[in-house]
């Protein structure tokens, strides 16, 4: 029992600390699933196009990002964008130094990851709708922007919603990833919280039942937006 009230909240235990690494890690993966949209999005765009250059360079793009490793990625990103940033004010005559914030290091590493993947997911999601949908559309007279944002954007979402919940489990355990560049999410309190103790079973413990939690969260929330884009999408038809 003295184990256990190690995870006591308050000052005689660590349950404050862990409740906030989960909080640190559910923050930086809704940022990264934001980041990694809006890459995901675009990457989609680019592989639809009829250009086989553009569409080439898109397939580059996700070929090396899913050959490289994703802990790999964390610290190209962690440490490039500092080299980056410094290059650039030293270009310009500035005569200082900036380190980005892990927060936003992580951030940038795990959209990256997650847009990649996202990419994919969109682009069959898109092509997925039923081309006699779109020509009935036509023949109604919508013009092209109207049947993108009235019925094909809307009819895809059934489509990609799957892959893009399975692709936020994937990055909200891949947020775990980030201790190795010391930011303190879930994984990494646990961690440092078990090595003070010297209780590191108890911490782990008590780490994956919160990954459990927000998993099991998640889920629900996955139920709760497929049934609503399925009765938008049975009101649309």
């Amino acid at each position: 029992m003295e184990s256990f009230n190690k995870l006591a909240l308050g000052a005689t235990g660590w349950g404050d600390e862990l409740l906030l690494g989960a909080l640190m890690t559910v923050t930086l993966a809704i940022s990264s699933l934001v980041v990694g949209f809006f890459i995901g999005a675009q990457l989609a765009f680019l592989k639809l196009q009829p250009i086989k250059s553009v569409r080439g360079f898109a397939h580059l793009i996700t070929l090396l990002f899913r050959g490289t490793p994703e802990f790999l990625i964390i610290l190209v990103v962690f440490f490039g964008l500092d080299a980056l940033i410094n290059a650039t004010l030293s270009a310009f005559l500035f005569d200082t130094s900036v380190s980005i914030p892990k927060f936003w290091a992580g951030t940038i590493a795990l959209g990256l990851i997650f847009g990649v993947y996202a990419s994919e997911v969109l682009k069959a999601a898109y092509q997925a709708v039923p081309k006699l949908t779109l020509e009935a559309a036509r023949a109604l007279g919508l013009n092209f922007h109207q049947i993108l944002i009235q019925i094909h954007i809307p009819l895809m979402w059934r489509h990609a919603l799957p892959g893009l919940m399975n692709l936020w489990l994937v990055l909200l355990k891949d947020t775990s990833l980030v201790a190795v560049i010391a930011f303190d999410e879930l994984l990494r309190t646990a961690k440092v919280a078990g090595e003070t103790e010297r209780e590191p079973f108890i911490f782990f413990c008590a780490a994956a039942l919160l990954y459990l939690l927000m998993t099991w969260l998640s889920d629900l929330i996955r139920k709760a937006i497929a049934k609503r884009v399925s009765i938008v999408g049975a009101h649309g038809c």
